[in-house]
C-alpha cells in the first residue's frame, strides 16, 4: 500500500502530494490521528485530505486509514528494537510495546492451526476420560505453567503445574496412558524439562510440547506448538516468550472451552458467584 502511494505522487496535485508524503514519513501515526491533526501537519485542507484517500482508490478517509492500519500491523517484521541506556520513558514504551507486537504478528502469521487443533483433541481426549493433565515449566516458563493451570481449573479441568525440575521428573514417572503433560520452555534445552518429557512419552502419556523450532524439547514432545522467539539476554530485554507462551495456553484454553461446550457455563456462573459472595460491599 505504500509503495502504491509513493509510485503515485508525482501524478497527484500538490496539495494531495503533501498528504501522501504525510503517510509516507509517518503511516502508523496517519493510521490513528484525527483529520483535524492530519490536514495541520500537512499544511492543506480537511477536504484535500479525503481526496487525497479517494484519489488512492478508497472510499475516503476512514477507509484508508483502516486498509492503512492493516497494511502496515500485516507488514511488520520481527525486529528485535534494543532499549538504549540512553532511552527515555516514552521510547522504551514504544520499544516494548512494538517488539511485542511485532512478536504476536509473527507468531499469528507462522502458527500451525493443525498443531493447535491435535493438541486440543489430545488435551479434549484427557479431560473427557478424567485422566491427568500437567503442566511443566522452569523460571519464566513455570509462571506461565502456573498460569495455564489456573485458566483449565477455571474450565472444570483439573491439571497440576509443577515448576520444581526434580518434582516434574517425580511426576512424570507417574503418568500413563491417557494422561497429557504440557512441556513450555523457549530454549527447548533445559535437562529436566527433558527427562520429564521422555519419561512421560515412555510412559504412554501424550506430550505437548510449546518450545522453539529445532530445540531438543521440540523433537522429544509428540505434539509441537512451535513458539520462535529469539529472546535476548541483556538487562534491557524484554521478555516477549513469556506473553507468547501466554498467548499460546490462551488459544488452546479456548479451543478445550469450545469442545466442553454448554455445559461449562453454569459452572463458570457458579465460579463467579461465589467469588462475588466473598468480597467486602
Amino acid at each position: 500500500m505504500l509503495e502504491r502511494v509513493k509510485a503515485s505522487l508525482t501524478s497527484l496535485a500538490p496539495a494531495e502530494q503533501r498528504v501522501g508524503k504525510l503517510v509516507l514519513a509517518d503511516p502508523r501515526a496517519f493510521a490513528t490521528l484525527p483529520i483535524t491533526e492530519l490536514a495541520l501537519r500537512s499544511h492543506v485542507s480537511k477536504p484535500t485530505v479525503v481526496r487525497f484517500c479517494r484519489s488512492m482508490g478508497y472510499d475516503g478517509l476512514s477507509d484508508f486509514k483502516l486498509k492503512l492500519a492493516g497494511s502496515v500491523s500485516e507488514g511488520v517484521p520481527f525486529v528485535h528494537r534494543s532499549v538504549d541506556v540512553d532511552d527515555k520513558t516514552n521510547d522504551v514504551m514504544v520499544k516494548v510495546i512494538d517488539n511485542t507486537v511485532a512478536a504476536f504478528l509473527k507468531y499469528r502469521n507462522d502458527a500451525s492451526s493443525a498443531a493447535i487443533e491435535k493438541a486440543t483433541d489430545a488435551l479434549a481426549a484427557t479431560y473427557n476420560a478424567g485422566k491427568r493433565i500437567e503442566f511443566f515449566g522452569v523460571g519464566n516458563s513455570g509462571i506461565v505453567a502456573q498460569d495455564a493451570q489456573h485458566k483449565f481449573f477455571r474450565l472444570g479441568v483439573t491439571s497440576i503445574a509443577y515448576s520444581d525440575g526434580h518434582m516434574q521428573v517425580m511426576s512424570a514417572s507417574l503418568l500413563g496412558p491417557g494422561d497429557c503433560v504440557v512441556v513450555i520452555s523457549n530454549s527447548g534445552r533445559t535437562r529436566d524439562l527433558m527427562d520429564s518429557c521422555e519419561i512421560a512419552k515412555k510412559n504412554g502419556a501424550t506430550t505437548i510440547v510449546i518450545t522453539a523450532t529445532g530445540s531438543p524439547l521440540a523433537a522429544a514432545g509428540q505434539i509441537h506448538l512451535a513458539a520462535d522467539h529469539p529472546e535476548g539476554y541483556d538487562r534491557y530485554s524484554p521478555m516477549v516468550s513469556r506473553l507468547m507462551h501466554l498467548m499460546i495456553i490462551d488459544i488452546v484454553a479456548t479451543c478445550l472451552a469450545l469442545r466442553i461446550g454448554a455445559k461449562l457455563q453454569p459452572l463458570l456462573q457458579e465460579m463467579k458467584n461465589n467469588l462475588r459472595n466473598k468480597r467486602y460491599t
